[in-house]
């Protein structure tokens, strides 16, 4: 089933110069690239990303880390992308994370904070839609 997703690199993987990479991997699969722009999130902005996480411990952190620079913000398509791009970028702590993922190839720093993981990928077809809302909404 063709469907969308929304791809984030985060400020880490931007400031390591790995947004290119990153594309590379996805269109490499086969998804195509329906939207992407450069930006550094409000905490307005991540505030809706994130508001399933407002006033857990690492809401704050979270928060500093992810307006802390630029990300590009990146809506995907393909079949079965959401779960096809979860598979490519690995498990969400690097240290585990399987080699050939990009987390388990390119994620090499842990904060005591907050992971920092290279990407985020939506979780599922609602998160999708809904976050692809929030950050492309000429695209909902």
């Amino acid at each position: 089933m063709t469907e969308r997703t929304l791809i984030l690199v985060k400020p880490d993987g931007v400031k390591r110069g790995l947004s290119g990479e990153v594309l590379r991997r996805i269109e490499a699969k086969g998804y195509s690239l329906v939207a992407v722009e450069m930006r550094t999130a409000t905490e307005e902005l991540l505030a809706k990303h994130y508001e399933e996480h407002i006033g857990k411990p690492f809401y704050e952190s979270l928060v500093e880390f992810m307006s802390s620079g630029p990300s590009l913000a990146v809506v995907a398509e393909g079949e079965r992308v959401i779960e096809g791009f979860r598979s490519l970028a690995g498990a969400t702590d690097p240290t585990v994370a399987a080699p050939g993922t990009i987390r388990g190839d390119l994620a090499r720093q842990w904060s005591t904070k907050v992971i920092q993981n290279i990407v985020h990928g939506s979780d599922s077809p609602e998160s999708a839609a809904r976050e692809i809302a929030i950050w492309f909404p000429g695209l909902a």
